[in-house]
């Protein structure tokens, strides 16, 4: 006899990952529980100082728009073209994200996340407890246990459980006694606090709201992403023992004033002083792990499966994708299309189906991880630097006439779905290419200068003198021996042995001093079209 009882999914976690699984496996007809241990977001009047904005992309609009919640959501956001460089003298530099008008998107967390729980909210299989703690899952009984904010304990059991409790995620470490995982938790030397730029007077921007700016210091940075109500959300990231080193408001104050000096009549001093002292400092973690499951019994997603640190805006995406990817799994493993999909699939299925995506997804998460963490120094320090600036262009240039076979590495993260790990190997296959192309160009410009000398010094010590005394053979001869010396010297450039073999050649004519000057010069050139 068919089974007639709903297939039933627990979440552990009713933040954003955890809130948008819930419409995809709701939308199989599958009975879908959530349990939250915070308060309700929507009712909760406290704000919790510890937000760091989000940027929503391609990867995380994709899955969005695959359970119809894309379009409000973006009604929301605050498009952001590029990055706004702000110099230590005031100045202000964009950097376009895209050469096709590409653009991220600034979305506040806290909106967001009671958008996709209204959107549960409104389907009858979907059922959201609050302020229920978990502590303890017993996997092959299929029974998660709570606690209730009364001291109450609640033992629900499911289907399948689904980890989407964040960093520190106790689903995680409950799986960890059934699996043998491999992990890994790598704490940065850095820390963050956010700050707020308000309104203008007149409720206007107090900076331009379609960039994502940036006040890069080489090893540390600030932040700042626009909100709907006009005023910015601030994020400060540095060393833990600078910002130990700021203890009084006069700390503070000198160093905004030395460091940021153009964002302090935009904060002002008691915002500032206000906001540094009274949020909290955040640390910055990445964690990998592997595998993602346990049978056909539970699965871990978002940052409980891959917690990274924030400077490539993927975070979320990334969590978004997560549900989109397994959602895949599970609908080529059921047989079905997600949306009419089984009310009752078998465990064998099930299993399969997460023990696919767990194999599938791996190699992707940890290369976003890395990504992340190089992120960080292209944002505070790369992104002032010439060499950084001319590959930029460069790719740029070469994508707009080639967009299928050159993709700048920013392209191919932030609006693209080609998957991480496929996107490292490409930008590293390019980089190779773009080095063989510098070098190739800093030997060509070397052998032009070589050429260019050869022929000048050839025709001053030869040609010229030959004319004034007329003589036919000598004209000849002279012609003769400086397009030897000149064919000699490219050769010896064209081997890679240009500035030995020109020195050698040269020194008996007196032009050591000289050719060592144009030969070091033609190397700069070199070094410096390759980027070495």
């Amino acid at each position: 006899m068919a089974d007639t009882q709903p297939f039933t999914v627990l979440i552990v976690g009713g933040g954003l990952v955890g809130s948008l699984a819930s419409l995809y496996f709701a939308r199989r007809g599958w009975n879908v529980q959530v349990y939250e241990k915070r308060l309700d977001p929507r009712t909760d009047p406290t704000p919790s100082g510890r937000s760091i904005n989000l940027a929503l992309s391609v990867r995380g609009i994709s899955a969005l728009q695959e359970v119809g919640v894309d379009e409000a959501i973006l009604k929301t956001a605050i498009p952001m073209k590029g990055r706004m460089i702000h110099s230590l003298d005031g100045e202000l530099t964009s950097q376009p994200y895209g050469v096709f008008g590409e653009h991220i998107n600034s979305i506040d967390r806290k909106l967001l996340n009671e958008h996709l729980l209204n959107s549960a909210d409104a389907l009858s299989n979907v059922h959201t407890h609050f302020e229920h703690e978990m502590t303890q899952c017993d996997f092959d009984s299929k029974a998660v246990s709570f606690m209730k904010i009364d001291g109450t304990k609640v033992t629900v059991k499911a289907d399948l459980i689904i980890g989407a409790d964040g960093a520190y995620s106790r689903v995680r470490q409950q799986m960890m006694r059934k699996v043998r995982m491999d992990f890994s938790q790598e704490y940065i030397d850095h820390e963050w606090v956010e700050l707020t730029i308000p309104p203008r007077k007149d409720g206007s921007y107090a900076m331009n709201p379609n960039h994502l700016h940036i006040w890069p210091r080489q090893t540390f940075m600030m932040i700042a992403l626009p909100n709907t109500d006009k005023s910015f959300t601030v994020t400060l990231f540095m060393p833990r023992d600078k910002f130990q080193s700021v203890r009084t408001e006069s700390d503070l104050i000198r160093f905004f004033e030395s460091t940021f000096p153009d964002a302090v009549p935009l904060i002002g001093l008691d915002l500032l002083v206000g906001e540094y002292f009274k949020n909290p400092k955040g640390s910055l973690v990445s964690i990998k792990c592997s595998p993602y499951h346990y049978q056909d019994r539970c699965v871990i997603i978002g940052d409980a499966a891959h917690a990274m640190v924030p400077f490539y805006g993927q975070g979320m995406n990334c969590g978004f994708e997560d549900i989109q990817a397994l959602d895949e799994f599970i609908s080529t493993h059921l047989s079905v299309a997600a949306p009419s999909g089984s009310t009752s699939p078998s465990p064998l299925a099930i299993g399969e189906a997460l023990k696919a995506y767990s194999a599938s997804r791996h190699k992707d998460l940890v290369k976003i991880n890395d990504l992340a963490m190089h992120n960080y120094v292209e944002m505070r320090s790369d992104v002032t630097k010439v060499g950084y600036l001319l590959r930029k262009k460069l790719e740029a240039a070469l994508h707009r006439v080639a967009p299928s076979y050159v993709i700048p590495l920013y392209t191919m993260v932030s609006f693209s779905r080609i998957p991480y790990s496929e996107v490292m190997r490409r930008w590293e296959r390019q980089t190779y290419w773009l080095n063989v192309a510098g070098v190739i160009s800093g030997v060509a410009a070397s052998v032009g200068l070589g050429v260019a000398y050869a022929r000048y010094i050839g025709w001053r010590l030869f040609w010229y003198p030959a004319r004034e005394d007329k003589s036919v053979t000598t004209i000849v001869a002279t012609k003769v021996a400086g397009g030897g010396i000149w064919t000699a010297l490219s050769g010896a450039y064209s081997a890679g042995r240009w500035k030995e073999s020109f020195d050698r050649a040269w020194h008996n004519l007196g032009g050591t001093e000289v050719t060592s000057w144009v030969s070091g010069a033609a190397s700069s050139v070199g070094r410096y079209v390759g980027w070495k």
